[in-house]
């Protein structure tokens, strides 16, 4: 994807555990369409073999094709570029910008709540560790 005008933000939530530790199932992302890939990203994508259902993995690198996209969570076996092979550019359709973590009902208490501030907003760049880890994989 390229950069440019026309470039939208919208939040998504996410649902699973594929990203942990990472993201956890009920985060939020702030998503950017239309921003550049680069290894590392955590990006959404529709799923290759059922195109209405948008996946979060990491682009872990470009291949012949378009990109190799892997879960955070090595316990983890809910698909990914394992499963089916390169993902097509035109499938990658947005790249995370950050992830807000809502506050649970039982952090209720001054520190709990405080904890939870601290803790809620993160940016989310390009992990080239990350990206390097799991190409292992």
């Amino acid at each position: 994807m390229a950069g440019g005008r026309g470039t939208r933000f919208e939040v998504l939530e996410v649902a699973g555990p594929s990203m942990v530790p990472t993201l956890l199932h009920g985060d939020r992302l702030v998503v950017r369409y239309g921003a550049a890939v680069r290894p590392g990203d955590v990006v959404v994508l529709r799923h290759p073999f059922q195109q209405d259902l948008l996946v979060v993995k990491r682009a872990v690198e470009r291949r012949r094709g378009g990109w190799w996209v892997l879960g955070d969570n090595p316990y983890n076996q809910t698909g990914d570029s394992t499963d089916y092979g390169t993902v097509p550019e035109e499938l990658v359709l947005a790249t995370a910008v950050l992830r807000f973590r809502p506050r649970t009902a039982d952090q209720s208490s001054l520190r709990a709540r405080l904890s939870w501030a601290v803790s809620a907003l993160r940016p989310l760049r390009a992990d080239a560790s990350a990206s390097r880890r799991l190409r292992a994989r």
